[in-house]
């Protein structure tokens, strides 16, 4: 939903090539979709923005720091988790509490490591802190292994999609790169 919602629409409003980013980004996608890990897909994606026309000393830069600062997949399942963390319980939050809870998460998540299922570490910190039962983590531990496929893959198209932006951003962007390999 978020790759239709947010990511699609930035991905028009740049006017990025569709066609050949999906193209590109399908091996890296399930690279880390497969081993939930997005650092083990990270020298085919940066070959693969590359490859369809983003210069190698944007890559170079957005890609590893998107790493650290770009976890759009890793946020949404936190917020998502410490909800369902809190309806479990029966416990109600104000809108007031979301939202600052949210931005906690938003916060937090920029320290969760590359690795598979880190980002319960986080949210253990994150129910602990706003008075939520560690129980819960038990419950999403059993899903987890399902869930980090989907947030890894999420974090690793949206930093493929922030290169080719900031290319286009720059005018940098080489909208005949590639055509070789489209055309095949």
């Amino acid at each position: 939903v978020f790759m239709l919602c947010v990511l699609l629409p930035v991905a028009l409003i740049a006017r990025v090539p569709l066609r050949k980013f999906l193209q590109a980004t399908r091996e890296p996608a399930l690279i880390a979709f497969s081993t939930t890990s997005s650092e083990a897909a990270l020298p085919k994606a940066m070959a693969a923005m590359e490859s369809i026309g983003v210069p190698k000393r944007i890559v170079a830069f957005v890609m590893p720091t998107g790493y650290s600062f770009n976890l759009d997949g890793t946020t949404l399942y936190l917020a998502v988790a410490s909800i369902f963390a809190a309806q479990a319980a029966g416990i109600i939050l104000t809108w007031d509490q979301q939202l600052l809870m949210m931005l906690t998460l938003m916060l937090t998540s920029k320290g969760v490591a590359a690795v598979p299922r880190a980002s319960l570490v986080i949210l253990s910190g994150t129910l602990a802190s706003f008075g939520l039962p560690l129980e819960a983590v038990a419950v999403i531990l059993g899903v987890d292994e399902i869930m980090d496929m989907a947030r890894t893959t999420v974090n690793l198209v949206g930093n493929c999609l922030a290169s080719c932006v900031m290319a286009r951003w720059e005018g940098e962007f080489d909208d005949n790169a590639g055509e070789q390999q489209v055309a095949l």
